[in-house]
């Protein structure tokens, strides 16, 4: 499949699960097997789709690489995709593979519990980044040269084999974990350095085998286990910037907490912007961690 229109300066990769997401919430507080009163929602989703829309109303254009299914709800997602302003010409669509789907609960208190069903995307595989190996977006002889959002719902194996990738070479690879519980699928960007990784303190500790008990002293973990360019948050503490140049941290803004499914990926978007607005490393740090209070106290203004 070809590109429909030339690649622009505003365009970004964003490589990853695009799936429905069922969030239900809850203003009480609750605790396993709480039966209380509730909103049940359904929106596009997923981690390569959550920082896709924040990026898009920044004015810059995601590029989706993914699976989604060729049933109802796959076209439904195809259509909102567009209408978000989101190039779909290069999304894989599986004949035989559902479209995925998240489910959480959201209390008061915080999240209950979820369930990310991305196996389509994990089964699709390497046939994602086929625009990437055709000449359609990047081949090896021409590495794609811009940015590149990647998230941690792809295999251990395919991860790997983005890591060593020639056509990732000159790549903008900015990398975050689907969740603490696949933080240590990012290793491979460890092993070779590439990448600027997202994390909270748990999944950086998962990475490193310990326990940290700072974002900065997280990110100096990180760095000294190969990592290129860490970025640690942990929740309303101090979050941190660690490159071989040294160690940035900002503070996030105090808020009060009306969500939590979709912060993390907020704050990447937000900070991929301000660092291609031409943000210094403590200004991009700053208005990332804005941006995600912003978004987890229920404010739509970024």
């Amino acid at each position: 499949m070809t590109r429909k229109t030339p690649p622009s300066s505003s365009d970004i990769l964003c490589i990853g699960s695009v799936l429905w997401d069922i969030i239900g919430r809850s203003a009480s507080h609750m605790r396993q097997g709480s039966d209380v009163p509730g909103r049940i929602t359904r929106l596009p989703g997923g981690v390569a789709m959550n920082i896709a829309m924040t990026l898009a109303r920044f004015g810059m254009r995601p590029v989706l690489l993914t699976a989604i299914g060729q049933d109802p709800e796959g076209d439904e997602l195809i259509r909102a995709c567009a209408e978000l302003g989101m190039e779909t010409a290069h999304v894989y669509r599986s004949e035989d593979l559902p479209t995925d789907r998240y489910m959480a609960v959201e209390g008061a208190n915080g999240l209950i519990a979820a369930i990310a069903d991305a196996h389509s995307l994990e089964a699709a595989g390497a046939k994602i980044l086929r625009p990437l190996n055709n000449g359609a977006l990047a081949s090896a002889e021409a590495p794609y040269r811009g940015p590149v959002a990647l998230d941690g719902n792809l295999t251990l194996s395919l991860l790997e084999e983005i890591a060593a990738s020639p056509a990732f070479a000159e790549a903008d690879l900015r990398v975050a974990p689907a969740s603490p519980g696949k933080a240590e699928r990012l290793r491979p960007f460890l092993t070779h350095g590439r990448a600027l990784l997202y994390v909270n303190l748990e999944e950086a500790g998962l990475l490193c085998q310990r326990e940290f008990s700072s974002a900065e002293e997280a990110a100096a973990g990180l760095l000294s286990r190969g990592a290129r360019r860490a970025l640690v948050t942990d929740g309303g503490k101090p979050a941190c910037d660690g490159t071989a140049e040294g160690l940035v941290s900002g503070c996030p803004p105090e808020v009060l907490v009306t969500r939590v499914t979709g912060a993390g990926d907020t704050f990447m978007a937000a900070h991929i912007v301000a660092e291609a607005q031409g943000a210094s490393r403590q200004e991009a740090l700053d208005r990332a961690l804005g941006a995600a209070a912003r978004y987890v106290s229920g404010d739509t203004g970024l």
